[in-house]
């Protein structure tokens, strides 16, 4: 045998040994950031459910009527500001678990939407060109995090609307729903089973707005404090960019939000039609008639507070959780 033939294959048989590893390793550390995402998520879920059950309160609040009552829209309002009277009144009337009503679904929610739209995020922008971290133009991060928004709210609409409907359950109201099982299968059975993607246009526009925000803002700021040297890879790096993240994506997300929430909550008929919305732009007519302009910004406090923390544990948690796994930083 010839001993040049054999050296070549035993190179070409390593070589492809080698891109074996290397294409496991990439689907393995692929794989990891999912989980790790999913993880990071659900524990900032944890911390922040009832600062979004007060916010979802807030948002339905006078819905629809506060124009006939004053000129104020915030007038006679129920829950008129996250800590004295909305936390606290939350806890005294109903307890721990009125500040955690929602948890399972949301919960859930996170493991399929948070995990897909931070998970895939890097993935989708090495798809669109995006080979250098620290030089990445700001519209392939902003189309990466929407595409994956998209895809991740499109996956967990039905736990997005089973969450809300539970959250939106005040004290002395009778839910519907035993328990998120139940209401799976209510929700199945009156409505049909495309009825539990209620609401699906208002909640992939309000995600592909907030994970087109939320996740570039944060992977942008990061790299400019990078890139000018002014802060190292480490928490405070971390802490400071997703407080930016957290406070640019609730200031464009907020309309998009209020609209998610009505609309989903909203009553039907018994053929499953909407009765007071009939899309997305027919909510934000007849809130801002009805309520002024300023109601699309209602729980906006709450909303940024919650984001904004819901941000910074996110972002956190996940960098550290990859930097225990062994992942480069994002």
């Amino acid at each position: 045998m010839d001993p040049g033939s054999s050296n070549n294959e035993a190179s070409r048989i390593t070589l492809q040994l080698m891109q074996k590893e290397m294409v496991n390793s990439v689907n393995s550390e692929t794989y990891s950031r999912f989980v790790l995402a999913g993880a990071s998520c659900m524990t900032a879920t944890m911390v922040t459910n009832p600062i979004e059950v007060v916010k979802i309160r807030m948002q339905l609040d006078n819905e629809l009527g506060s124009k006939h009552q004053s000129k104020n829209i915030f007038h006679d309002r129920y829950y008129k500001g996250l800590i004295r009277t909305g936390l606290t009144r939350l806890y005294k009337e109903e307890g721990i678990r009125g500040l955690y009503r929602g948890i399972s679904p949301a919960l859930l929610r996170q493991a399929c939407y948070s995990s897909t739209r931070l998970g895939a995020y890097e993935p989708i922008k090495e798809i669109i060109g995006a080979s250098d971290p620290h030089s990445t133009p700001l519209w392939k991060k902003i189309s990466a995090g929407m595409i994956s928004g998209m895809i991740g709210s499109f996956i967990a609409t039905p736990t997005d609307l089973v969450k809300i409907r539970f959250q939106a359950v005040k004290r002395g109201d009778v839910s519907p729903y035993k328990n998120m099982f139940h209401a799976f299968y209510q929700i199945t059975k009156k409505e049909g089973f495309f009825g539990l993607w209620t609401g699906v246009k208002p909640t992939v526009q309000r995600a592909m707005v907030l994970s087109g925000t939320q996740i570039p803002a944060y992977d942008h700021t990061k790299h400019f404090f990078l890139n000018a040297e002014l802060l190292s890879e480490g928490i405070l790096l971390h802490g400071v960019s997703a407080f930016v993240a957290g406070f640019v994506a609730t200031s464009i997300a907020s309309p998009f939000d209020i609209v998610r929430t009505r609309y989903m909550n909203q009553p039907k008929s018994s053929t499953g039609k909407p009765l007071i919305y009939s899309g997305t732009l027919d909510c934000i007519f007849k809130t801002v008639r009805h309520e002024g302009l300023l109601a699309l910004y209602k729980g906006f406090f709450p909303n940024w507070t919650r984001t904004g923390l819901d941000t910074v544990i996110i972002f956190l948690v996940y960098e550290q959780l990859r930097k225990f796994a062994g992942i480069n930083p994002m």
